[in-house]
């Protein structure tokens, strides 16, 4: 397929997920293709689980396989593809810059995104927001994979779970998975844009 045919497939399944995208906003880096960010308003699959919530989420990270930056020549179908989704109550547009940059990032530093890892902005993911990173959350519980023919790997779309300075220093230590096992222990609503650090003592 090509890059534009995996587009259209990656914004069909989030549209049959989430509905008509209310907004989107395109950004262009020097040297790389342009990134879009779409945003939804709840109703969707969520139904009134899902009240006051916005998801964003980017197209066209998926257009070309992440690669092995060491690697002499790319490989222009095989290799993981990926989109990032990111959920917040009450929505913040802010975020739109921020997910672009990070969706870019694969053909501006060769950086490959999968679960576990963390996302870092070096600063808050808003103004005033608490938060300066994000963990890479396991695929398919808001999206599933979608299938491209082969040899392409399937695009998987993976959740953005904002951490505090705080947050991202512990999970350095002692990795995602303990640090969502201490959110899950917590009740700690990951969608809160103003909600506070989880103890960590």
């Amino acid at each position: 397929m090509q890059h534009d045919e995996v587009l259209s497939a990656v914004e069909a399944r989030l549209t049959t997920t989430f509905g008509e995208p209310d907004a989107r906003a395109a950004v262009t880096f020097l040297g790389t293709d342009r990134i879009e960010v779409l945003r939804f308003l709840a109703g969707g699959a969520d139904g009134a689980d899902g009240a006051g919530l916005v998801r964003y989420a980017t197209l066209g990270m998926s257009a070309a396989p992440m690669g092995d930056p060491t690697s002499a020549v790319a490989d222009p179908l095989r290799g993981p593809r990926a989109e990032l989704l990111l959920t917040v109550r009450g929505g913040r547009d802010e975020v739109l810059r921020p997910l672009a940059t990070l969706a870019a990032a694969p053909q501006v530093e060769g950086l490959v995104v999968a679960p576990g890892a963390s996302l870092d902005l070096g600063g808050p993911l808003w103004e005033g927001a608490p938060f300066t990173a994000f963990l890479v959350a396991e695929p398919g519980g808001l999206v599933e994979d979608l299938e491209l023919p082969d040899p392409a790997d399937p695009v998987r779309f993976l959740p953005l779970l904002p951490m505090t300075p705080n947050e991202a220093a512990h999970k350095r230590v002692h990795g995602a998975a303990e640090l969502q096992e201490r959110w899950l222990r917590h009740g700690t609503d990951l969608r809160d844009p103003e909600r506070r650090g989880v103890p960590l003592g």
